[in-house]
């Protein structure tokens, strides 16, 4: 099977370049400060095109990357070459699925990021994905993540969304469709993309669909349980207020 991240790596960078990079991998390093200052290790799982472990590796964090689609890693290695070497050396990046990696290595803080643990669907992709991260984390490191919170997916339910966006070479036009599963606790985001190229005019049509697991706080806390950890902070993504029904995007924060 075809990994739907494949064919969406060409134009992620463009489709989220006003994502403010460099002021999450702030707000990252602020809960490390907070949680485990001395940490000098990262683990990412789920690193993408890599944007967020280089502004991480900027605030002197050595980052392991992992990703299991070939074409976000590709784009993450140029994305190494581009950057000063003593910059680049604190970054490696490898292919491996989340839920069964095991790198025989471990590291002071795990951190997987921009919803990636909403995207581990069925409740055993979720404690595989625990175990994974039990097994990475030095004793008392900690992990960061953020999720879809389930008060705020149903208190405002999803909706279809447009977003258009271009560059010198392509315009593309995204449209989500979101279809709820009430008793799965999960939305099918169904994504057409239409990339039109400004030189021939040719558009590209691409369809996938995104299934995210919204999450509620009892359900991370189990899950953490279950796997030897606990949790330690949970808050608003980037504000750091206090999560509830308007809070659709909340990180937590557990110990190992």
């Amino acid at each position: 099977m075809m990994n739907i991240f494949d064919n969406y790596a060409r134009y992620y960078d463009l489709l989220y370049r006003d994502k403010d990079y460099s002021k999450e991998a702030q707000f990252v390093h602020q809960i490390i400060q907070t949680h485990a200052p001395n940490a000098l290790d990262l683990l990412e799982l789920g690193c993408g095109t890599g944007i967020h472990a280089v502004e991480l590796a900027k605030q002197g964090y050595h980052i392991q990357g992992v990703d299991f689609s070939d074409k976000m890693l590709q784009r993450a290695g140029d994305r190494l070459s581009q950057i000063p070497p003593d910059l680049a050396s604190r970054l490696k990046f490898s292919r491996g699925d989340i839920r069964y990696l095991r790198l025989n290595q471990s590291f002071d803080v795990v951190v997987s990021l921009f919803h990636v643990i909403s995207y581990q669907t069925t409740n055993e992709d979720l404690l595989a994905t625990f175990a994974t991260v039990k097994e990475h984390l030095k004793p008392g490191g900690i992990f960061i993540f953020d999720i879809w919170y389930g008060p705020a997916v149903l208190s405002d339910r999803p909706v279809v969304r447009v977003k258009r966006l271009e560059d010198e070479e392509i315009r593309v036009t995204r449209i989500a469709e979101p279809v709820m599963h009430e008793n799965e606790n999960w939305v099918d985001v169904n994504y057409q993309v239409f990339i039109r190229d400004k030189n021939s005019n040719a558009v590209e049509e691409l369809s996938e669909t995104h299934r995210m697991r919204y999450l509620f706080k009892p359900e991370i806390e189990l899950l953490f349980q279950k796997s030897q950890m606990q949790v330690i902070a949970f808050r608003e993504w980037m504000s750091n207020q206090e999560a509830g029904f308007d809070t659709w995007s909340t990180y937590f924060v557990g110990r190992g």
